[in-house]
């Protein structure tokens, strides 16, 4: 059981249309782990305790976008659709959204790079993190990798993450190595 407690916090991790299935970069099963995301979204709201976002939001010519040479098709523009949350992920109108890889020529898969998000964490005296969304082997796996680097106490969300698997196991793979980073694995039913 993972009690939740004055200073947790929890971060949701690219929870957008163009990682959704039918999405540009559509994740297989990502609209799975949305229903389980509102409901942490209600546990943590129902206990006062602070919810944060983050989200791709790249210019048109991001080096990550095949036509400039990176390795994915164009995604999650500045202000477009693909950029925004499903409607069956309304956001709480008290989270704190950070947006991330909003430079051309710089790729981000942490929520923390070249973000706030560590100062807003610092602001609001956070010093747990219950973390998900998409995708478990890129950015919810970069995103606990930095949070343990700063020192914080993850919960690994096993039941709100989803993974690309480019390549066969990479989400597994990536689940091992956050545990091995010292990511306590937890589910919902959990979380008290």
């Amino acid at each position: 059981m993972e009690p939740l407690y004055v200073g947790d916090a929890l971060l949701i991790v690219d929870v957008q249309n163009d990682f959704l299935p039918g999405g540009a970069l559509g994740v297989k099963g990502g609209d799975e782990i949305v229903p389980v995301l509102r409901g942490y979204i209600d546990r943590f709201r129902s206990r006062g305790l602070p919810i944060f976002l983050s989200r791709d939001w790249h210019p048109p010519n991001h080096c990550s976008f095949r036509e400039q040479g990176g390795p994915w098709p164009i995604h999650c523009v500045a202000g477009s659709a693909g950029a925004l949350p499903p409607p069956s992920f309304p956001i709480p109108e008290t989270a704190t959204i950070v947006q991330k890889a909003t430079l051309p020529d710089k790729e981000a898969y942490s929520a923390f790079q070249d973000t706030s998000l560590h100062e807003h964490l610092q602001a609001a005296n956070i010093g747990r993190l219950f973390i998900g969304g998409l995708a478990t082997d890129y950015c919810v796996l970069s995103t606990v990798k930095d949070a343990r680097v700063l020192g914080y106490h993850v919960c690994l969300l096993t039941d709100a993450i989803k993974a690309v698997n480019a390549a066969w196991e990479d989400g597994r793979k990536a689940e091992e190595a956050m545990i091995r980073l010292g990511a306590i694995p937890t589910r919902l039913e959990y979380c008290i």
